[in-house]
């Protein structure tokens, strides 16, 4: 899936049950986002992001903000 220009990072990591975690929780949020996996397959370095559509990331920021500091 291409990323449409209107569609911006708001998290990564390299652990991606961590980046899951938070697409699970905008998806309860009904928010749509997209993980892209930019790591190696057989080194495993590089990060795993996450997208959400312009319109949706102050939301999402502060949903994320909001569950790291718990």
């Amino acid at each position: 899936m291409l990323l449409k220009d209107n569609w911006v990072k708001i998290y990564s990591s390299v652990y991606i049950h961590k980046v899951e975690i938070y697409q699970a929780l905008l998806k309860e949020q009904d928010i749509e986002s997209i993980i892209l996996n930019k790591q190696d397959s057989s080194y495993l370095f590089g990060e795993i992001e996450l997208y959400v559509a312009v319109e949706n990331v102050l939301k999402s920021n502060q949903l994320i903000s909001n569950n790291e500091s718990e």
